[in-house]
């Protein structure tokens, strides 16, 4: 899916909009986000972290074909190379539809390191009800069954430190790696004409027989 633009200003206004959460309260003390191994701001990495090869993956948790690529290609690539140690897995939030992104964003970084992957792919599930219109109903339920409460759902997703810090992560995927749609996957640097398997795998194995 293609890039939208994006201002901080813009972006928390609507999301204060679409959650139903006052844009200009101040929050209570924000819940942690996920520290530790696997969850930095450059991303959500997995597997080997001296691996010769590196794959970025870059994902809205809105995108149909991001939850599509999940679905049928993560288990195979994993498989094939993050569970054998042969890569190094990152993925990189991306904000195809900023306000709804943004949130799930805010969400997947409100849990321990441990569960981020699951609550994207339980973001993922949820996007028919996020596409129907209720959002906020939808994230929290996926973050009620990974243990939070409303209150605490409230409060992650009202932390404006945190939003800013989902902007600024916004900014470098604009200026640095200059990805304009969703899934897009870099490997060793070099960004990957396609998605599927086979097209990955044209990219990482010749890097892997060097």
């Amino acid at each position: 899916m293609t890039l939208a633009p994006l201002r901080f200003a813009t972006l928390a206004l609507a999301l204060g909009a679409v959650l139903g959460l006052g844009a200009c309260n101040k929050p209570a003390a924000s819940t942690p986000a996920g520290a530790g191994a696997g969850l930095s701001d450059d991303g959500y990495a997995v597997g080997n972290p001296s691996a010769k090869v590196t794959v970025l993956e870059f994902g809205s948790l809105t995108c149909p074909h991001c939850a599509h690529w999940e679905e049928a290609v993560w288990p195979q690539f994993k498989a094939k190379y993050v569970d054998t140690g042969k890569v190094r897995y990152v993925f990189k939030e991306v904000l195809i539809h900023p306000q709804e992104d943004a949130a799930a964003a805010l969400l997947a970084r409100c849990v321990p390191a441990d569960k981020y992957f699951p609550t994207v792919q339980a973001v993922f599930r949820s996007q028919p009800q996020i596409f129907a219109g209720d959002t906020r109903g939808a994230l929290l339920h996926v973050a009620q069954a990974e243990g939070m409460s409303e209150q605490q759902f409230t409060t992650c997703l009202s932390d404006t430190k945190a939003l800013q810090a989902v902007g600024a992560r916004q900014q470098k995927v604009d200026e640095v790696y200059h990805v304009s749609q969703t899934p897009t996957f870099i490997v060793n640097g070099k960004t990957v004409d396609g998605v599927e398997m086979d097209q990955l795998s044209a990219a990482i194995d010749p890097l892997l027989a060097k």
